[in-house]
């Protein structure tokens, strides 16, 4: 062992004349694991949070939506052909090594494509009005795409399979939707659109009779309570565009990439088409998220330098206390920086041993709160009933080392005053 270490790991396991200098010692190793702790708990909720809604959100969304100028498009099958052939190198090279060393080819690429149809219109039943955004939407190329939601009442895409043009075409709610109608599967409603014909009287509505057959729920209010699906074809008829449709939704093999990928595609397009991606789509929602985690994490930054003050302070005592063992030292040929290091180490052990402890703890209450989900929020505001659990390795390693440079910066001074120590002085004044 080197001997500034040796002598640095018997200051601190010695006892001491001050029982006080032990006490804050103690005290400052707490105060690096609580911190320590709290940091990897509290990132790991908040990467939980984002990594939730992004499923969320991405479960009832596409990763790129294509759109045009012009308003509805036709020609869907030589534009999906397009979109499927582009893929892209990723920009970063760890990225594409990273890529490579997995197995895959070091791009990012198209996997699937549905259209869609959009629909805003007026829903009513006799129970309720509510306004909602209604989808078309392809049952044999939607689920490719993106996730309906889970059924809990009725049929789901098995039903606009089924339809025909005998009878009232399908509609699938959302469970808000229906609740806000009071109407539930096998009960009818009325699709009101405001743009409808010219009458002497003036304007009329169009209106189309729909049959629930079933109730959806994706897991979010927002969701729930303003979506609703039907047959492509039925949105096509209801609203007159023939074969057109008026988006192209994309699912890709990364969903980090859809900035490069989304480019990709609108130049390969060209104008009147252009492309929008779910960053793009919910940049509101995670950059406050982003800044929420950041907030977090610099907030609870300042427990580990409440106990980085703490360190400061117990070295500056154990460097009185041992005024005359560094006199000593320094008689037997002990350097300046050999005495520097001493007292460094000394610290560093304080923060080594902290977030440790912290590491250790914070890693294993994660564990605790994701497996057995203890801790219940409310699902109305939230979108989850307990607390979501993500940790990265790369969190814990950022924090783990943040807290270790706290610590190092703290015993610098102490340590520069244990140097400046004058043997002659402390050997006389002892």
């Amino acid at each position: 062992m080197p001997f500034e270490w040796f002598i640095a790991l018997r200051y601190l396991r010695a006892k001491r004349k001050q029982a006080f200098i032990s006490l804050i010692t103690f005290i400052s190793i707490a105060g690096v694991a609580v911190g320590v702790m709290a940091l990897i708990v509290v990132i790991a909720v908040m990467t939980g949070f984002d990594s939730h809604l992004r499923t969320k959100i991405l479960g009832i969304n596409s990763h790129i939506l294509v759109r045009n100028y012009e308003g509805a498009f036709g020609n869907v099958r030589s534009v999906r052909q397009k979109v499927l052939k582009v893929s892209v190198p990723y920009e970063g090279h760890l990225d594409r090594l990273w890529r490579l060393i997995k197995g895959e080819n070091g791009c990012a690429r198209v996997i699937a494509t549905t259209p869609v149809v959009y629909v805003q219109a007026l829903l009513d039943s006799s129970r309720g009005v509510s306004g909602a955004v209604i989808r078309g939407i392809d049952p044999g190329s939607v689920t490719k795409v993106i996730s309906i939601g889970k059924i809990i009442k009725g049929r789901g895409l098995e039903a606009f399979e089924d339809s025909n043009d005998t009878g009232p075409p399908p509609i699938l709610l959302g469970k808000e939707l229906a609740n806000n109608l009071g109407v539930t599967v096998g009960q009818a409603i009325q699709v009101v659109l405001p743009s409808g014909t010219i009458s002497p009287v003036g304007m009329l509505p169009k209106i189309r009779t729909f049959l629930v057959t079933g109730i959806d729920t994706s897991g979010m209010y927002e969701y729930d309570a303003s979506l609703a699906f039907i047959p492509i074809k039925s949105a096509q008829r209801l609203l007159g565009i023939g074969n057109r449709v008026h988006g192209l939704e994309i699912k890709v093999s990364d969903i980090y990439a859809t900035d490069s990928l989304s480019r990709a595609i609108q130049k390969t397009l060209g104008f009147p088409f252009w492309t929008i991606d779910w960053q793009q789509m919910s940049r509101n929602l995670f950059s406050a998220l982003k800044l929420e985690k950041l907030a977090m994490f610099i907030i609870l930054t300042l427990i580990v330098l409440v106990a980085a003050f703490n360190i400061v302070s117990t070295l500056i005592m154990m460097v009185m206390e041992k005024n005359q063992d560094i006199a000593i030292l320094k008689t037997l040929g002990a350097t300046d920086r050999t005495i520097l290091r001493i007292f460094i180490y000394n610290g560093l052990l304080v923060g080594l041993i902290g977030t440790a402890l912290g590491v250790f703890g914070g890693v294993g209450l994660s564990f605790l709160l994701g497996r057995y989900k203890f801790i219940k929020i409310p699902k109305e505001v939230y979108y989850t009933d307990t607390l979501p659990i993500l940790l990265y390795p790369s969190d814990v390693t950022i924090i783990a080392l943040s807290a270790i440079l706290i610590c190092f910066l703290a015993t610098i001074y102490p340590a520069r005053q244990a140097a400046k120590v004058n043997p002659s002085e402390a050997l006389r004044t002892g």
